[in-house]
Formats: structure tokens, sequence, C-alpha cells
């Protein structure tokens, strides 16, 4: 059990909401926690057997008003833990991934990527450059999380107005909510990968000083070699490619270059450089009692990781350069040249503080929530043993806000949010001048209950402002974005709800001004500084339906864009890649996410469940075809036999075809895998240990991303055996 004791603590937290308000030292989004919520942590959620999912959006104790929102924790969450977080939620209703290597993968949600979706932490932005590129890392050590969630529809205007796809909150212990009612509390994980080879552990430990105060510590490490995939790693039409570029070289009596491409044409069983390893250490502590709570934390996260080479890339420079020099023994001295680079590698690394606070108070308000993180993020871009790029990254996020006591139904919160970026990259690909960015937020959500009925509205104004001084650029933004939402809820639980929202969203630094080369996305990017901002009208419909016995769930949804920003290939060249400019254009987003679980029966002492997630994105540019990168039709399938101290679970997962493609892109085959788990408890379901196995991808067949940049040569992992050990104590 965890207790919480007492005296007063407003004076203490408004003086720390004064400083978040004041200084830059303080940033973004909400987060804190009801007390229900370390209930529902405690508990198994998955979709089927959880009723009622406790989230950390500031105020909101349940999910009855917000649509289309999803949580793991407990089991789930161990046993989908992934390198990336991205990863780990692939199986959530509306939820791809980038899957770029296995060391970087952020999520996609509704087809949304980068920009439009906003990764936290507890709250706060994870301050790092993953949003800037797919090859870049989210620095959140899943092994460390309590719970991830999912969160859409109006409330997510509280993140932000980039937040259009919507939002993906880690919710860590790093700032203990409580203090333990016992010497000290343990949480341990380990687990093997068989795909990667992958060793992984973490733990944290809770230490109470005092009656209202608490320590915390934490420290994760994980390693794994090259992914093993099934079949051939590069894709038909990347191997067609090689194996003509063999025939032309050949022909040519280049032996050497047809070999090297015959050689890669025939890869498989493992997919070279994608091998990790990362490791993270924190420490916190918080003051705790009645009237309120403050804590402070301090992180540290490193990874190195390998990036996979498009094949062909190579070919392309080297001919650039052969092309320069006149002569064979140049030639050659550029193949030397060129060999020595080796391949690419990055090392990250992020420090990191976080604040969290809370007061209650007495009157119309009844809390006060303070919440602000600054982190110092760098990461190196390795060719070889030669540095290439290295990019910088310090940044300040801050919310104060006040949350509204519940009055006859009626309640809210109001707030303010600070952004501040300092970005620079200085090397090879350094795409991207050195830029720094401050956002200025104001925000309120309201919601009213009565009878059966819920309404919600939210309003959200930001200025923001990018700043080049290299370039003598500088553009300011001013977004307005405002959102409804209602629903009815019948007598026999059905219900029934309509949300619309009207967004829109300061283009990014990267949108604005890069002009350069960037090898990892195989393509030469030209922003645009004198873009607008992105506007869109949106809405979705959904049906709920929960008893103890079925619980189901469907959404349709549609986006409406102005001034899409988006890039596009032009048909030009420029250091041996394709030429993407940034473009504004009118797009169409729309779709729909399905989620269902049943009873079937009981016998044995066991619970037999089925469940199923379909989910469906179609977008469009106007004029111009389709958006690239969007995941195709899927469908889930699970069963599972459930009791206190054992849980059976198979499933197949099916996707489609996506032959939907924009011009620069190659079609996805469809594939289906195959699952299976088990999860036992030998001391019972409050014994404190819990042992996990898992088969994935059972009949190891090959499968892309159709979302993701890498596709094409880094399919996702072959058969997988994974083994996991969770204590709690």
């Amino acid at each position: 059990m965890l207790v919480c004791t007492k005296t007063t603590l407003p004076a203490l937290l408004l003086t720390a909401s004064s400083f978040a308000i004041m200084s830059p030292a303080f940033a973004q989004e909400q987060e804190a926690q009801e007390e229900a919520q370390a209930e529902a942590i405690a508990q198994d959620d998955d979709f089927h057997s959880d009723e009622a999912i406790v989230v950390t959006a500031p105020f909101l104790a349940n999910l009855n008003i917000l649509a289309g929102t999803s949580a793991i924790s407990g089991d789930t969450l161990t046993r989908e833990i992934q390198p990336q977080i991205g990863d780990a939620l692939t199986k959530l209703p509306g939820v791809s991934a980038t899957s770029f290597t296995p060391g970087a993968s952020r999520p996609i949600l509704r087809g949304f990527q980068g920009e439009r979706v906003r990764v936290l932490t507890d709250g706060i932005g994870a301050i790092d450059v993953s949003n800037t590129s797919a090859d870049h890392a989210v620095t959140i050590e899943p092994l460390t999380l309590d719970r991830i969630e999912v969160l859409r529809g109006p409330a997510v205007l509280l993140f932000g107005g980039q937040a259009v796809g919507g939002a993906v909150n880690a919710i860590d212990k790093r700032i203990p909510r409580a203090v333990p009612d016992e010497a000290f509390h343990l949480d341990a994980i380990a687990n093997y990968a068989s795909a990667t080879d992958q060793y992984g552990g973490a733990a944290s430990l809770d230490i109470p000083l005092a009656d209202r105060l608490v320590i915390h510590f934490d420290g994760s490490y994980r390693k794994s070699d090259d992914l093993e995939v099934s079949g051939f790693v590069l894709s038909p039409q990347l191997r067609a490619e090689q194996l003509e570029i063999a025939a032309e070289e050949r022909e040519e009596g280049h032996l050497d270059e047809a070999e090297e491409a015959e050689e890669l044409a025939n890869l498989r069983g493992r997919i070279p450089n994608t091998a990790t390893k990362t490791y993270s250490l924190g420490t916190g502590i918080a003051f705790i009692d009645d009237g309120g709570s403050i804590g402070i934390a301090a992180s540290y996260y490193n990874s190195d990781y390998g990036v996979p080479a498009r094949p062909g890339a190579e070919h392309a420079h080297g001919e650039e350069e052969g092309e320069e020099h006149e002569g064979e023994e140049e030639h050659e001295e550029g193949e030397e040249g060129h060999e020595e680079e080796g391949p690419v590698t990055i090392g990250l690394e992020q420090f990191k503080v976080d604040l969290r606070a809370e007061a209650l108070l007495p009157g119309f308000f009844e809390k006060l929530r303070v919440r602000a993180a600054y982190a110092d993020f760098s990461q190196t871009e390795f060719e070889g043993d030669e540095v290439g790029t290295v990019f910088e990254n310090q940044g300040i996020e801050g919310r104060v806000e006040l949350v509204q006591r519940n009055n006859d139904g009626w309640r809210g919160a109001t707030g303010v949010q600070y952004v501040f970026r300092d970005f620079s990259a200085i090397g090879a690909e350094a795409f991207v001048p050195p830029n720094i960015t401050n956002q200025f937020g104001v925000f309120t959500l309201q919601e009213y209950s009565s009878g059966g009925w819920d309404f919600e509205a939210a309003a959200r104004y930001d200025h923001s402002a990018v700043n080049a001084r290299t370039l003598g650029i500088s553009r300011d933004f001013n977004s307005f974005s405002a959102a409804l939402g209602a629903g009815y809820t019948t007598a026999n639980d059905l219900k029934i709800g309509i949300n619309l929202s009207r967004s829109e969203r300061a283009p990014a630094a990267e949108e604005l001004l890069s002009n350069g080369p960037h090898v990892a996305t195989q393509a030469f990017e030209i922003g645009n500084p004198d873009f607008t901002t992105e506007k869109s009208i949106g809405g979705e419909f959904y049906v709920r339906y929960d008893s103890p016995d079925i619980q189901l769930s469907a959404t349709a949804f549609v986006n409406d864009f102005d001034d899409f920003i988006i890039d596009i290939p032009t048909g030009g060249e420029e250091d041996g890649l394709p030429v993407f400019q940034y473009i504004q254009n009118d797009a169409t987003y729309y779709g729909f996410e399905f989620e269902g679980s049943a009873k079937l029966a009981e016998a044995g002492g066991f619970r037999f469940v089925a469940d199923t997630v379909v989910d469906y994105v179609h977008a469009k540019l106007d004029g111009l075809g389709p958006v690239p990168r969007i995941p195709p039709l899927r469908v889930l399938g699970g069963l599972e036999a459930q009791s206190s101290g054992l849980t059976l679970r198979g499933e197949v997962e099916w996707f489609a075809d996506q032959n939907r493609n924009a011009s620069f892109e190659t079609e996805t085959e469809g594939f289906t895998l195959v699952n299976a788990s088990a999860s036992w408890k030998p001391f019972g379901k409050g014994g404190g240990l819990t042992l996990i196995a898992s088969a994935n991808n059972i009949f190891d067949v090959a499968g892309r991303r159709a979302a993701s940049f890498t596709k094409d040569f880094a399919p996702l992992s072959g058969r997988d055996f994974r083994m996991s050990a969770k204590v709690s104590f």
C-alpha cells in the first residue's frame, strides 16, 4: 500500500508556479495523477481486462468523455516492450510506427507522424530531436515505464496545437507520487529477445526518508545485436535494382562492383548495422502531504545504434565522385575515400531535470499544478570512425494550470504553457541551420455532465517565433485552435458521441529552414521560410459499449487541411540525392478504428476472452495523389484464457497490401503475423513475481511497414522468442 501524510504546501507551490511562469526554464504539457490512478497502474490494463482506464491528463479521472484513447501497462506493457516506444504501441487501434531501425522508432497516430504527434514523458515533451527526422531516437526508455497512454479528442489541445494526430504520454516513477508504508519498494524487470539476441533489465527503488519525504532511484541497460529477419533483406524492387547494377558493372568489366551489388541483392537473415546499446540512470525526490506535493528528478539517457544504409545510395555517390575525376587512378582514389566513410552509427545522450508540483486550493479552483523540464541533448552521427554531423538541442518546457472544482457536473482546467528550443546541427548532414524557437500558449478545457449527456469544449492560443540568425530569418506565428465534443450514454451503457475541432499549427523550423542533404531519408531537403500556419477542420463520430462481458469502441474520423505542409520530390538531384521540396497543399485524411472484446465462457478457473482491433487510414493531397508513408488496413484478432495466476494468449495480425503510394514510393506487400504468449504469476496475482514467455512471428514471415522510410531495406523482425521476468515488493 502507498499512503500520503499531511500538512500544507500551497505557499511553496505558489513560489514554484511563479518561477515556472517567469523563467524560460519551463515547458509544456500536463500530467499529474489522481489517487485512483495508483490503483489502475497496479492492475493489468489491456483493453479487455480494464473496465476503467485512468489517465494522467491533468484533472481527468476517467475516459467517459474522451474518444479514441488507449493505454497499456502491467503485464501487457511488459509483454510488448521494445527498444523504442513507437514499436511498443503498434497493437493499439490507430497506432503504427516509423520503425526506421531497432534503435529509432516513433509512434504514428492515424497516419500522422513527426510534428503532428506529441510524444511526452509524464506530460512534458521528450525534448529530443526525434521529431526532426525518423532516424533520430526517442529518449524514453520503455523498460522504466509504468504506463503509456495514447490520447485523442478535444482534451489533446491541452498538449499543444501540434497534436493534430494525438499525443503519446509515457508515465515513469522518477518523481514519486506517494510515500511507501514499507522500508523500501523495489520494482525490477529483465528480458531477452532472440531475434536480436537482446538482453535488458531495469530496476527502481523508492525509499521513505520521513513521513512525507520519499527518494527514488532507477537504472536500465539494454544491448542487442543486428536484427534477424526472414528471407531477403532487400525488397523485390531493390533486389531487382541491385541485380541490374551488377549486370551493368559486369558488362563494363567492373567485377568487384558487380560482386558487391550481387552480394547486396542476396543479403538475407540479418540486417547489418542495426545493433543497439542503451542505458539510463535516474533519481528523484518528492515531498508529499495532504495539501499537495512537490518533487524534482534528474535523469541521464545514453544510446548507441546503427542506421541501415539504403543499397544504391553509395553507388550513386561513387558515380558522382568518379565523374569529377579523369583517369582510372583518380577514380580509384575516390573509391578509397568513400570506403573510409564506413557505416553510419549514432551516439546520443540527454541530461534532463524534471519538476512536478501540486497544491490543493479552497474555493472555485481545486488544484494548482506545475510541470516543467529542462534537457540538454546531443547526438553525434558517425560515418565509420569519423564524426559526420553533431546535433545539439537545449530545451525548456513548462506549464502551470488551475483545475476547477467539480460544481454540479461542471469541471475544467485553464493554464499557460511555455516552450523554448535552441537547436543546432554541425557537419555533413547539417541540413537545418542553427535556430531558436519560442512558444507561448494559453489554453482551457471545460466539461459538463448532466443526466446521460457529456459536453466538452477546448480552446487554445499559441504564439510561436522561429529565429535563424545565421540566415537573418525570423518568423512569428499566431495559432488558434478550438474543439467541441458531445456524447450521450443510454440506459444500457451504449455511448454515442461526436467531436469537432479546428486546429492550427505553426510550421516547424525544419519545414521553414531545411536546405541540404539528409542521408538518413535519402533526400536533399529544401524548406520554405515563407510558409503560413497549417489549418485543419476535423471531426470524429464514435460509438462505445461497455458491459461486464462485452466492450466495443468504433470511431470514424476525418481531417481536412488547408496549407498542409509536406515534402515532395521535384525530379531534380543534388549531391547524388533526389531533391524534396517542402510545399503547402490542401490535404484530406479519413479513416476508422474499431476495438472489441467479449467474454466467451468461463470454465476450469479460466475466463475465455476474444478481442479484435481494426484500423484504416486514407490520406490524399489535393491534385497530387496519396500522402506518402500511410499505414494500410490492419486487422488483429486474439484469444485469451485468463486466470488469477496464468494467462495464455494467441493472436493473428493481418496487414493489407499498400498500393496507394506517392510517386516516389514503392508498393508494400501485405503480410500476416501469428503470435503467442503465456504469463504466469507463481505466487498468485498479488505475489510480486510475473514470468512472461512469448513467440512473435511464429511462422517467420517477411513483413515491411508501409509507414517506414527504410521498409525496402529494413524489414520487421523474423521469428522472435522473448522471455521476461518482473518483480515488485
